[in-house]
């Protein structure tokens, strides 16, 4: 229990740093509510069109593809920490699992899915 003591020191502090920062900001924060401060904000542009619009399939996927690859490159951080501890071996492997990346990257982009046409 006493290795979980700084941590719940330290999260109990952040906690009452945001709640009085959010607390001095109601208190003495300006408050000028306008019709143009109510408006729904997109990207600096006017909103335009129906909220409800659809998004084409190849949005979704490239989002997915993106998240995927993402995901698999930071599990190399680990691995650049240890190179010199798991030597030729852990080189090899890592290798072999770029190597996969790599197909997978190449099928991906064949079969259109990082096309915006």
């Amino acid at each position: 229990m006493t290795t979980w003591f700084p941590v719940a020191v330290t999260l109990l502090v952040a906690g009452l740093i945001v709640g009085i920062m959010c607390t001095i900001n109601m208190l003495i924060g300006p408050k000028r509510p306008t019709v143009i401060k109510g408006e729904a904000f997109e990207c600096g542009n006017p909103p335009s069109g129906s909220a409800w619009g659809r998004f084409s399939v190849r949005f979704y996927l490239t989002a997915i593809l993106f998240l995927l690859f993402d995901v698999e490159v930071i599990f190399l951080y680990p691995w650049a920490v240890e190179l010199r501890y798991l030597g030729m071996f852990g080189f090899v492997e890592a290798l072999i699992f770029i190597a996969i990346l790599a197909v997978g990257l190449v099928y991906a982009w064949q079969r259109g899915a990082l096309d915006w046409d």
